[in-house]
């Protein structure tokens, strides 16, 4: 585990408990509620949320279909609220950079407002190109920063205590995840939120 991972358990392990109601919370509902809206879901699909925190976005999207969700999380006390709000899903402790689930395992990932918390984002793109299926799904919902902020914050964002590492243009999520098996097939911007709409090649 790098520094950036050390910081990141160790800032959401002390959220975990009363998460939705910290600033971190609240701030990350308007992305669950634009992925929810965007995505269709139905009986039996495998939906894994990486860097799924205390489980709420797997849970709001079983409210719309019997998914069978997965989650995986750096944080073991986000891991705990995770299975308490979900008891029949599956979570799993561990890095997005090797992920603890079979070759071609899952019809649709997500990654909620997190993707900017991950230090090896090209590791990231090839798990994920391995664990999603030919013609799944990858929806990064990320903070969308003009690039003249992000100029600005990305050279101070890594010394965040939160185990933030970079922000990202869409553009640049598209070409990395495009060297990695998947082909774009869609962009929305609206205000800070990007999602970027990936498709497993």
């Amino acid at each position: 585990m790098n520094k950036f991972e050390h910081r990141s358990r160790d800032s959401y392990n002390k959220k975990a408990d009363d998460y939705e109601n910290t600033a971190d919370g609240r701030f990350t509902v308007k992305f669950k509620q634009a992925l929810v809206s965007l995505i269709d879901v139905s009986n039996e699909t495998v939906l894994l949320d990486i860097a799924c925190g205390n489980g709420r976005l797997l849970n709001n999207f079983s409210k719309k279909a019997t998914i069978k969700g997965l989650g995986i999380d750096i944080s073991e006390k986000m891991i705990e609220q995770a299975k308490i709000l979900n008891p029949d899903m599956e979570f799993q402790l561990g890095s997005c950079e090797k992920l603890p689930f079979a070759d071609s395992y899952c019809d649709i990932a997500t990654v909620c407002a997190s993707f900017h918390h991950f230090p090896n984002v090209n590791a990231f793109a090839r798990e994920a190109s391995r664990v999603v299926k030919k013609g799944g799904i990858l929806y990064i919902a990320e903070i969308y920063l003009p690039s003249f902020l992000r100029n600005i914050c990305n050279p101070f964002i890594k010394f965040s205590k939160a185990g933030d590492v970079r922000f990202y243009s869409p553009n640049e999520i598209v070409e990395l995840f495009e060297c990695n098996g998947f082909d774009k097939t869609n962009i929305i911007i609206d205000g800070n939120i990007q999602i970027v709409v990936l498709q497993r090649l």
